[in-house]
């Protein structure tokens, strides 16, 4: 694969073989450091880090539409000339990483406990290796272009140091702080979990409605619960304190039913006195609402359940009952003493654990938190100053200021094993707590050296808010920071603002002083064919590596790729695959017919400045046009409409017309006219291979290399620029004729079923002295392609009676029936393209009569509609016309 510039010595195979092509040619990238950045220290740079996916299995579709999306920009920006750095990486996924490690070992019949922290940490060592090294070869089958000599993972040295250097900074600010908080508990992995690690679900509960007596015995107050099993740590009733009905009983005492503890009335003001009774019991250490109100009246905190969700020795008679179980049993007893009055069914929404799938358990518990609203403040005032990030599409902007903007302190520490543990020691003497970044092995208060760590991790999402900085070096001020950073684009789905987005986001402004990167592209999910969310439970998963086993990677990625549009979900039909994979294979057969007629050629013969015929000159003006939006749209990140332009720009134009016009010169006899379609050709094919690259890599590279060509890979050949002198209105014109009248031709060919292997009598009317120079000057295409008998163009023709006819921009056709049709069907054709002009016709009025309309809209666009009704009225009059002489 050495520079090529002497004549081509390899021929392509008939078909293209995937396999071969995708292994052979990654090797090629990597081993040649093609995607290594900080080669061309001159160049701007462009960054990208990589979502770093979780190590707790292999990659799904989803990651395959989200780091395709990316290859797609890192490979434009490197062919654009920048340096361009598209960093990998993983993540530790604490809970979810633990959660399958633990899933393994029990189907062992051991425990974590069993193995002890070290152990236990061993195996999951091995798991995370084991799925890095499967994460690899899928990014080596999916052809991205990392660059692997920059790969972090979220547990590495670096990360670990840049964790602890936050950590202590916000301790140190007053910013993470230890308290005694309701927070989210995950009973089945033992953890917390933050606010957003919960996944609502719609469940068909009941609301219990219980009678609570008064200590004085002058009556009762009624209140509903969904959870009967918490009542056991009640520690008051609460009223509102202008609600008439109980403005008596403010301060006096009921009598808990079943356990027989006193307990107040209270008067508060987040008690709705609209709702149900009125009246709400206030369980402090079970609620996170109650748990407010408690600090407020300084009520008891009365913890009933432990770790497990099990009820606990401050449950009383109920204590080793699983929570559920002791909800029915305490529902009987209720129901035995008199005090449940009614029990409703209830619909509501349940909190569940987004990896375990366990019902969460609103705990307090002692936790390490972070302080948010300092940390918000910072990141509002950035996007509402206008030097916040720039979302894709803009209404996310929408919902991330919304979230941030009412966001709780952050509960970061967690019950697990896997993860950065905890930089807080505890003296065992005195109860000192020291935060460092080195490991503390005496105190600074007593002097004792009895110290233990913090036995809790760090919430995953801590250590993957630093990720875009992190991983070039922080808190270092290494070179790749300098270089890099602010980070240009986060691709990612929007499923994930809040969890991860919108954490970098303060934490860089906090810790770097920048927005972590310039644009946010946010898209959607991929689903099934139906639109459903695709899942193991429900089996309509696809494995990308299933889809490149089938079709190749080209045709999965480009699939993928252009079915997307920012901030929408996608479904997935495997017939969408299908169609990318004979679209690759249409660029191959034509790379193939051109490499066929291009034996002998070099590099170096290729010259564009000669005499060129009107389809050289239109595929040059249509190449240019392609690229200029194709560059355009790939910066707007409209990847679907990119794709709907490279499809018909190669299908279309390249493969369907210029080709087949090109043989004309390729098997004619002037070796002049020849060569200069040889070296449009091989021009525009090299420049379309280039364009068609970063979505089709493997293909592109595999033709390119065949190709009269200059440089190593395509990976780094220059994007096609648009360029001016290229640009030819008139050859567009023309071809525009000529397509027509071909396409007009064929169609009334396939109308009378007439085969393209019978030659006909083609007459052609031209309206004005310009369209017919312009016909006379591409005769041979008109006569090639509509294959003519005889062929004649002229201003006023004598026309005959009996032909069919065709109405084009600028003239009209005229086929010579000579027996191939019935008149009376000619007829009826007619009329019924006169009906079709007609409609148009009416419909264009009603635009230019809409007032509205001609008001508002651009003077372009009216004069668009003008040129529309002026052309569909030639057609229609010249349709008459030829009815009545039909007729006649």
């Amino acid at each position: 694969m050495t520079e090529q510039d002497n004549k081509l010595t390899t021929e392509m195979p008939t078909t293209y073989d995937p396999k071969a092509a995708e292994e052979k040619w990654y090797k090629y990238w990597i081993n040649g450091e093609f995607f290594k950045a900080g080669q061309r220290q001159d160049a701007k740079p462009y960054t990208i880090v990589i979502p770093p996916p979780n190590v707790t299995g292999m990659l799904h579709i989803g990651h395959a539409l989200d780091f395709t999306l990316q290859d797609i920009l890192i490979r434009t920006k490197r062919m654009q000339g920048f340096d361009a750095l598209w960093l990998p990486g993983s993540d530790h996924a604490g809970i979810a990483t633990q959660t399958k490690v633990e899933q393994k070992l029990r189907e062992e019949g051991v425990t974590r406990y069993d193995l002890g922290r070290e152990k236990f940490l061993e195996k999951v060592w091995e798991w995370k290796d084991k799925y890095a090294d499967t994460i690899h070869e899928q990014w080596a089958k999916m052809g991205f272009s990392l660059d692997y000599s920059r790969e972090r993972f979220t547990l590495d040295e670096g990360l670990s140091k840049a964790v602890r250097e936050v950590f202590v900074k916000l301790h140190e600010k007053g910013l993470i702080y230890r308290g005694k908080r309701i927070i989210n508990w995950d009973p089945a992995a033992r953890t917390a979990l933050s606010d957003i690690e919960v996944e609502y679900k719609e469940v068909q509960g009941h609301l219990y409605h219980l009678s609570y007596p008064l200590k004085d015995g002058s009556g009762h107050i009624t209140v509903a619960t969904t959870r009967p099993e918490t009542m056991l740590g009640d520690s008051a009733v609460a009223v509102h304190p202008k609600d008439e009905r109980y403005k008596d009983m403010i301060g006096k005492m009921l009598v808990l039913p079943i356990v027989g503890r006193e307990i107040p009335i209270i008067a508060d003001e987040y008690v709705d006195k609209e709702f149900g009774s009125g009246a709400v019991k206030i369980t402090p250490s079970h609620d996170p609402n109650d748990f407010e109100v408690g600090l407020r009246h300084d009520l008891p905190q009365i913890t009933v359940m432990d770790e497990t969700g099990t009820m606990n020795e401050l449950a009383g008679k109920y204590q080793g009952m699983d929570r559920s179980d002791c909800r029915k049993q305490i529902v009987q007893d209720l129901k035995d003493q008199g005090v449940l009055i009614k029990v409703e069914d209830h619909l509501h929404q349940v909190g569940h654990s987004e990896r375990t799938g366990a019902v969460v358990e609103p705990y307090l518990s002692t936790q390490w938190f972070v302080k948010m609203q300092p940390l918000a403040e910072a990141a509002i005032e950035a996007q509402k100053s206008g030097k916040g990030v720039n979302f894709v599409p803009d209404r996310f902007e929408k919902t991330y200021l919304n979230w941030i903007e009412n966001v709780r302190d952050w509960c970061i520490s967690r019950q697990l094993w896997w993860g950065h543990r905890i930089p807080a020691w505890y003296c065992e003497s005195c109860g000192e707590i020291h935060v460092a970044h080195d490991d503390v092995t005496k105190c600074s208060k007593c002097g004792s050296t009895e110290l233990r760590q913090d036995e809790d991790v760090l919430d995953t999402w801590f250590s993957s808010a630093l990720w875009p900085f992190s991983t070039l070096g922080w808190p270092d001020q290494t070179e790749d920071l300098k270089r890099y950073y602010p980070t240009d684009v986060l691709v990612t789905g929007y499923d994930i603002i809040y969890f991860w987005v919108a954490r970098m986001i303060f934490t860089a402004l906090e810790f770097t002083g920048e927005i972590p990167f310039k644009d946010v592209l946010m898209h959607g999910l991929v689903r099934d064919p139906e639109g459903k969310k695709m899942s193991k439970s429900l089996g309509n998963g696809v494995d990308p590596l299933d889809v490149i086993e089938q079709y190749g990677a080209d045709a999965m990625r480009y699939m993928i790729s252009t079915s997307s549009t920012p901030g929408q979900d996608l479904r997935f039909r495997w017939e969408r695959v299908e169609q990318a994979r004979n679209f690759a294979n249409k660029i191959w057969n034509a790379s193939r017919f051109a490499l066929m007629n291009l034996e002998g050629f070099t590099y170096d013969d290729i010259d564009i400045s000669g005499e060129l015929s009107t389809a050289d000159r239109w595929i040059l003006h249509r190449l240019n046009e392609t690229s200029r939006d194709i560059t355009r749209l790939i910066d707007a990140y409209e990847f679907g409409e990119t794709g709907r332009l490279l499809y018909n720009f190669i299908w279309d134009d390249l493969c369907d017309w210029y080709i087949e016009f090109s043989k004309l010169s390729l098997y004619g006899e002037d070796e002049a006219a020849k060569n200069t379609t040889k070296s449009v050709l091989s021009y525009v094919l090299d420049r379309t291979l280039r364009m068609i690259h970063p979505f089709m890599p493997f293909i592109s590279e595999e033709i390119w290399q065949h190709l009269p060509h200059q440089g190593e890979t395509i990976t780094l050949a220059a994007w096609p620029e648009f360029d001016p002198a290229l640009e030819d209105g008139e050859a567009a014109r023309e071809m525009s004729l000529l397509m027509d009248v071909i396409r007009a031709v064929r169609n009334i060919r396939a109308e009378v079923n007439v085969p393209m292997s019978k030659k006909i009598e083609l007459m052609l009317k031209a309206g004005d002295d310009q369209i017919l120079q312009l016909v006379k000057r591409n005769e041979i295409y008109v006569s090639r392609f509509c294959n003519t008998s005889s062929f004649e163009a002229g201003l006023g023709l004598e026309i005959p009676d009996k032909a069919m006819t065709a109405v084009v921009t600028g003239a009209e056709l005229y086929l010579p029936l000579a027996g191939l049709i019935d008149i009376d069907q000619e007829i009826a054709r007619l009329e019924k393209e006169l009906k079709n002009l007609n409609s148009e016709v009416e419909r264009v009025e009603k635009k230019l009569g809409n007032q509205g309309f001609v008001s508002k809209a651009p003077e372009k666009v009216i004069e668009e509609e003008k040129a529309k009704m002026a052309d569909y009225s030639e057609k229609r009059s010249k349709v008459i016309a030829r009815i009545e002489e039909l007729k006649g």
